[in-house]
């Protein structure tokens, strides 16, 4: 331990990106190596010329967007969700550079198959790595060395919020000092956090060792932060502020862009704004609609459309007019799961709804009644996932009972969503559940992935032979 005490003295985060460059160039170099003895059985075909130069500039290529903003860094709180995300992004990237550079370069000789291997092993190497190393900082912090110690400044709502988050777990290498303030809301921060008012922090932090400030107040107290600052810069600790933007909008994040040297706050990120991660989407959902419709209905269908007009008389497919992205209207598919009534377009299904038939709770249940929304999917108008489209009569409702209604419909709904899986589905007896479900639904179009697109889709299979109590 007094050798862990001993390396807590240094600033080893200022040396990560030299760090994590070496250890990847060696990964990379054994990534290459063991490719060619999975694909060639030894080491020769490495030492052509033409092998030696893609090896070369993979490598170049690799430090080149290891080196680019902040590729590499090392965030104390960041998930290991996240590295995996960016780790992805560069191999392709990387892949893609190489890819052409062969191409190119008429490099018929290059294995495609021993490259195809080596980024396979080197991504394997890459995230065992990040997690080993993970793993190494968060020991160290737990035992109590390599942490950072800050205080905030601003007894109040976020304030205690931004020390919850680095307070909640040791690993993150955060150990709190403790609240500056004048006033102090106490149903919000313990009174015995509190320090002291606005006067006693440079005394304080004259005293004590603080590294990190983070300021939590209101922009009129504009000179008390600039006095802040001052002090920051006098004793080396680094300032951070924490915006009180959440006081015009409930976006759990916000973008900061420039236009020339003007700072733009805007309120919500949307990922699927981007073309790429449209497309990506758009692909997945005609590729994956097309694989439902052409191996899962010509089977199903017959069976499940028989049993509905065995059971009763109507049509096999109920049609209701829904909003969709931009409060542009469609027609959503779905199995006929109710006896006719003259309710159908107009009221919401209830818990044991005696409109429903027999077959009709199995379908609803198990999700089956959904299943003609792929042909919603295959034509445009939804996607597999994303917020669920509800009818004209419950959008008009709750756009004048929840200002951020509308919002969910930024994105084009879908037959599963992030709301669903988390238990948001089926009857909204109280305006609680259906802002929940807002809620949820605003969250997913912020931090749309492709990862988290497939995540709700395996949560979605699982829910459905589980069991869930909300459908019904």
């Amino acid at each position: 331990m007094k050798f862990l005490q001993k390396l807590s003295h240094y600033r080893f985060s200022r040396y990560f990106k030299l760090l994590f460059v070496g250890v990847d160039v060696v990964l990379l170099n054994l990534a290459t190596i063991l490719s060619a003895l999975a694909r060639f059985g030894s080491l020769d075909m490495l030492l052509s010329k033409e092998e030696k130069t893609v090896s070369l500039l993979a490598i170049l290529i690799w430090i080149a967007l290891l080196l680019q903003n902040d590729s590499n860094r090392s965030i104390r709180v960041e998930p290991i969700e996240s590295i995996l995300v960016r780790t992805i992004k560069k191999l392709v990237i990387h892949a893609a550079i190489i890819s052409v550079f062969v191409v190119y370069l008429q490099y018929n000789d290059i294995s495609r198959l021993r490259l195809l291997s080596f980024y396979f092993i080197f991504f394997g190497l890459l995230m065992i790595s990040r997690y080993l190393s993970m793993k190494l900082l968060k020991y160290i912090r737990a035992k109590g060395y390599n942490f950072k110690t800050f205080i905030v400044v601003g007894a109040n709502e976020s304030g205690e919020k931004i020390r919850k988050i680095l307070a909640k777990d040791l690993t993150y290498g955060y150990r709190f000092l403790g609240f500056f303030d004048e006033t102090i809301e106490n149903k919000i921060v313990d009174p015995k956090l509190v320090l002291g008012g606005f006067d006693a922090i440079r005394q304080f932090v004259n005293d004590k060792k603080v590294d990190e400030m983070y300021v939590a107040l209101h922009i009129d107290n504009i000179e008390i932060i600039n006095e802040l600052t001052r002090i920051c810069e006098q004793n080396m600790v680094r300032i951070k502020f924490i915006p009180d933007f959440q006081l015009y909008t409930k976006a759990s994040k916000v973008e900061v862009t420039f236009y020339e040297n003007t700072a733009v706050l805007m309120f919500r990120t949307e990922p699927l704004e981007f073309p790429v991660n449209r497309l990506l989407k758009k692909a997945f959902d005609i590729c994956f609609s097309s694989l439902v419709i052409l191996f899962v209905f010509p089977w199903l269908f017959p069976i499940i459309m028989l049993i509905i007009k065995i059971e009763s008389p109507g049509p096999v497919f109920f049609k209701q007019v829904r909003e969709g992205r931009d409060k542009r209207s469609f027609k959503c598919l779905k199995f006929r799961s109710m006896y006719l009534n003259d309710f159908a377009h107009n009221k919401i299904t209830e818990r044991g709804d005696s409109r429903i038939t027999k077959f009709g709770a199995f379908i609803r249940k198990t999700s089956i009644d959904e299943l003609p929304q792929f042909f919603n999917v295959f034509w445009g108008d939804m996607s597999v996932v994303g917020p669920r489209p509800h009818m004209m009569n419950v959008v008009k409702e709750y756009s004048d009972l929840i200002n951020n209604y509308v919002v969910r419909q930024y994105a084009k709904p879908g037959i599963t969503g992030w709301a669903q899986v988390n238990g948001f589905r089926g009857e909204t007896k109280i305006l609680s559940d259906m802002e929940n479900r807002v809620e949820y639904d605003i969250w997913y179009i912020e931090n749309w992935s492709f990862l988290l697109d497939m995540k709700i889709i395996v949560k979605t299979i699982i829910n459905i032979f589980k069991g869930e109590e909300n459908a019904y």
